[in-house]
C-alpha cells in the first residue's frame, strides 16, 4: 500500500461551533471576536463564510468589520467551547488507523497507508461529523506540504488531492505567497528579482537565492515551490510552543509608566501559565500595538530556561526597554516561548 498524508481542517471552526449553539444564525454573516461588542476595540477571531465576501477576516479590527458588514452578528470568544469541540474531533481522529499530528484546535495531519486515500478522507469526514456535528475539509498529498495546500482547494467540506503530478497544473501560475511558508514580505522580495509565480520560483537557481535569502532559506524556497517536503508526520501529543497573554485597551495608554506596569502584570499571568504547563521558558517576547494599528515586537532570551515568575517578568521588562518610541499604545502582549 502507498503512504499518504492527509490534512484535516475544520471549516470555519470557531464560527461553526457558535452556529451549533445558535442554529437560528445559519446563513447570516457571523463574526466572533473580543467580547462581541464591535463598538469596542478588539480583533476578529473568525468570520463565517457569509461574512468573508465583505472583506471580514481574522485579525481585522472589530470596528472595521462592523463598517464593512453592518448586518453581521457579533459574538464573544468562548475558548472553553472551542477546546471542548476540538477535543471531540481529535478523539475521533485517534480512532483511525493512522499517525496523528495535531496542529491546533482545528487542524491535524494524518499519515496513512492505503491504496484509496479518498475513501480514507470520506471516512474521516464521516467520523468528524458524527462526533461533533462539524464539517471538515481533507487535503491529500504525498507529503505534508502538498496535503496542507490541497485543503485550500477542497473547501468547504470537500476532498482534494494534490501530488507531484498535478503540482504545477494547480499551482504553477499562482503567486509565490500561495505556498505554505511564504508570506507577503518574502513574496515581495522574490517579485523584486523577477520571481512572481510558483513555477518561476521552482525553476530558480538555489545558489542565486542563497545569496539573496541565506544558505538555508534560499534553497528551501526552491524546494517548497517544487512541492518537496521531507518532514514526517509525528504522532506525539500536541505541545504548545508558547504561552501568551494580551490586552486591548479601550483607551490608549499615554503614560509609559503605566505601560511598564501593564507589561509586568501580563508577564506574571504568563508565568502562571508556564507553571501550569510544567515546562521552562527560554525566551520572552513583548508585543506593542501603537495607535492606531501599528504592531512591533521585541524579545529577550533567558540566560537559563526557567519557569520562575521573577525571571519571566524581568525578561519582559528588558524586552520592553528595547522599544524606543513612546507613542500611545492600544494593545500589549507578553509571550513566553518554550524550548523546542
Amino acid at each position: 500500500m502507498a503512504r499518504w498524508v492527509l490534512h484535516v481542517d475544520l471549516d470555519q471552526f470557531v464560527a461553526a461551533v457558535e452556529l451549533l449553539r445558535r442554529p437560528e444564525l445559519r446563513g447570516r454573516p457571523v463574526v466572533v471576536g473580543g467580547d462581541g461588542d464591535p463598538a469596542k476595540r478588539g480583533v476578529v477571531s473568525t468570520a463565517s463564510y457569509e461574512a468573508r465576501p465583505y472583506g471580514v477576516h481574522s485579525g481585522l479590527p472589530l470596528r472595521t468589520a462592523a463598517r464593512r458588514c453592518p448586518d453581521a452578528v457579533f459574538l464573544p470568544v468562548d475558548r472553553e467551547a472551542y477546546e471542548a469541540a476540538s477535543s471531540q474531533v481529535m478523539a475521533a481522529l485517534r480512532e483511525i488507523d493512522a499517525v496523528l499530528e495535531v496542529l491546533g484546535w482545528d487542524e491535524a495531519f494524518l499519515g496513512v497507508e492505503t491504496d484509496d486515500p479518498e475513501e480514507t478522507a470520506r471516512e474521516i469526514r464521516r467520523r468528524v461529523r458524527e462526533s461533533s456535528d462539524l464539517d471538515c475539509t481533507v487535503g491529500i498529498g504525498a507529503n505534508k506540504l502538498q496535503a496542507k495546500l490541497a485543503t485550500g482547494f477542497g473547501k468547504p467540506a470537500g476532498i482534494f488531492r494534490l501530488t507531484g503530478e498535478t503540482w504545477f497544473e494547480v499551482l504553477g501560475d499562482r503567486p509565490t505567497d500561495a505556498l505554505w511558508g511564504i508570506g507577503p514580505k518574502t513574496a515581495r522580495r522574490l517579485a523584486a528579482i523577477g520571481i512572481d509565480t510558483v513555477a518561476r520560483l521552482a525553476a530558480a537557481d538555489p545558489d542565486a537565492l542563497a545569496a539573496q535569502f541565506g544558505p538555508t532559506t534560499g534553497p528551501w524556497l526552491v524546494r517548497l515551490a517544487q512541492g518537496r517536503d521531507s518532514s514526517p508526520v509525528i504522532g506525539t501529543p500536541c505541545a504548545a510552543r508558547s504561552r501568551s497573554r494580551e490586552t486591548t485597551y479601550q483607551h490608549d495608554l499615554d503614560d509609559w509608566g503605566q505601560v511598564r506596569r501593564e507589561v509586568a502584570g501580563l508577564a506574571r499571568r504568563v508565568a502562571d501559565d508556564v507553571a501550569v504547563e510544567g515546562r521552562p521558558a527560554t525566551r520572552v517576547v513583548v508585543k506593542v500595538r501603537y495607535a492606531p494599528f501599528i504592531t512591533h515586537t521585541h524579545g529577550h532570551t533567558l540566560t537559563v530556561p526557567t519557569a520562575a515568575a521573577t525571571e519571566i517578568e524581568q525578561a519582559a521588562r528588558s524586552a520592553l526597554d528595547r522599544f524606543t518610541e513612546r507613542r500611545p499604545v492600544r494593545l500589549l502582549g507578553v509571550r513566553a516561548e518554550f524550548v523546542r
